[in-house]
């Protein structure tokens, strides 16, 4: 083993291990080892996300993930797509309110062109970063919010959730996706400064995974990432800390042209990494989590007053995670008709609980999820690094369903009656505007957002 690393010994859950490296200029390195197909999974994560911005400065982290792509120091314009999927791979990178991640699936035979890009634009994007490049990058995102979010039916919901269930001033308040005046504000020594600041290695995990040969894969690390010098300059995130209950309904009603009357809302939840989160997730799978659910069964079929009806888990570690409630109406169906509904269902399960079955389903539909993930190489690399950012050990990915499995009934029962309250939401109505009917064709598709995948850019 090269020198200036440490390891740990392994690791693992159902025949799953990894191991533990660390350079000496801090980069954080796991290894999974599997030769099940001829693939491999390079996966690096940053300890940044919109929650380190400040104010006036919405958006950098969610940016900076564009201009990554946007050429390094041997590697011009589009190069970095270019090269990889030119050797067969795939590729892509998102923020989130936590961190910032990047991730090429490779054929086994090209993981070195993996590392080396991913070296290559870690140690030397500045060189590249120019007014051009932010210039052309900032418009993408601006469109990319006007796509996703400003456009488009109930686009905008997820940020007016959060910014009602995190108050001003909070870490949490904007998403990731940021404000178009912000975005415009960005200067290219905001960008340099950012980069600076939380692209470093000691900032950072890499985890490969899939058909590698350890000793090998370690010496391409030391050789690519190992020169790259560590940074200091890094600033904490500001303090997440709320109280676990809002306190009082916040309610917000807006008129818009969208295809249906909506029910939204949003809890505040135990933080990640908690035995109450994954009792949260159960609590939210059995009233939410598909058409078995609570809710469906009570709007959808039953009461027909719903086209769709779903309850999700956005996980958060540095906050209060957030419980996401969302309701489409059908036909000419009121809010306060499905808000009753939806009361009288939380009310009676912070009552009652689960019934054994309920739980059953939940948990194994919950243990599904996350064998699923952890059968793919992207999948475990990405929960690899999940867990040695956020939680500082990356073996407890390999572990999560055991956790989960071993919650209680009343764990369950006792998180929904504590935080599933209307003292503890933020709500959004959503009404339509004269001439939005002729759109009500459209509510199944709208009410398929999922708030991951709005945080998640």
């Amino acid at each position: 083993m090269p020198m200036g690393h440490t390891a740990t010994q392994q690791a693992g859950s159902g025949g799953l291990k990894a191991t533990e490296h660390r350079l000496a200029n801090g980069l954080r390195v796991v290894l999974s080892e599997d030769h099940l197909t001829p693939v491999a999974a390079v996966c690096l994560w940053y300890d940044v996300g919109s929650r380190h911005e400040v104010k006036g400065r919405t958006g950098l982290a969610h940016l900076f993930e564009h201009l990554m792509f946007q050429g390094s120091a041997q590697v011009t314009g589009n190069g970095h797509f270019e090269l990889v999927q030119g050797a067969g791979g795939s590729l892509n990178g998102t923020t989130s309110f936590e961190r910032t991640n990047y991730f090429e699936t490779m054929p086994a035979h090209q993981v070195e062109l993996a590392l080396w890009l991913e070296a290559d634009r870690m140690g030397s994007l500045l060189t590249a970063l120019d007014e051009e490049s932010l210039e052309n990058q900032r418009d993408v995102v601006k469109n990319e919010r006007r796509q996703r979010y400003d456009n488009v039916p109930y686009g905008t919901a997820f940020e007016k959730l959060v910014a009602m269930a995190y108050p001003e001033g909070h870490p949490y308040h904007h998403t990731p996706i940021g404000s178009m005046a912000d975005l415009d504000a960005a200067s290219l020594e905001d960008a340099r400064e950012f980069f600076r600041t939380y692209y470093a290695p000691n900032n950072a995990v890499l985890s490969i995974v899939g058909d590698i040969d350890p000793e090998q894969t370690l010496a391409w690390i030391e050789r690519y990432f190992g020169s790259i010098p560590s940074h200091e300059g890094k600033r904490p995130p500001r303090d997440g800390t709320l109280p676990e209950v809002i306190g009082g309904q916040l309610r917000e009603v807006v008129e818009e042209e969208v295809p249906a009357r909506a029910l939204m809302a949003a809890y505040r939840l135990p933080h990640d990494g908690t035995r109450e989160a994954d009792a949260a997730d159960l609590a939210l799978t059995v009233l939410g989590g598909g058409e078995s659910s609570r809710l469906h069964n009570r709007l959808v079929r039953r009461d027909r007053t719903a086209v769709a009806a779903g309850f999700g888990l956005l996980r958060l570690s540095g906050a209060p995670s957030l419980g996401w409630l969302d309701v489409k109406t059908s036909g000419g169906v009121e809010v306060p008709a499905i808000e009753a509904a939806v009361d009288e269902e939380l009310a009676r399960f912070a009552e009652e609980g689960p019934t054994p079955q309920e739980m059953e389903r939940a948990q194994a539909q919950i243990e599904r999820e996350w064998l699923d993930r952890l059968a793919t190489v992207g999948g475990r690399a990405d929960e690899l690094c999940r867990y040695a950012v956020l939680f500082g050990d990356p073996q407890l990915a390999l572990t999560a369903v055991e956790r989960v499995l071993d919650i209680s009934p009343e764990e369950v029962r006792a998180v929904a009656a504590a935080r599933l309250r209307p003292d503890n939401r933020a709500v959004l109505v959503y009404e339509p505007v004269q001439g939005a009917e002729d759109a009500a064709d459209t509510a199944d598709e709208a009410a398929e957002t999922d708030a991951e995948g709005e945080a998640a850019q």
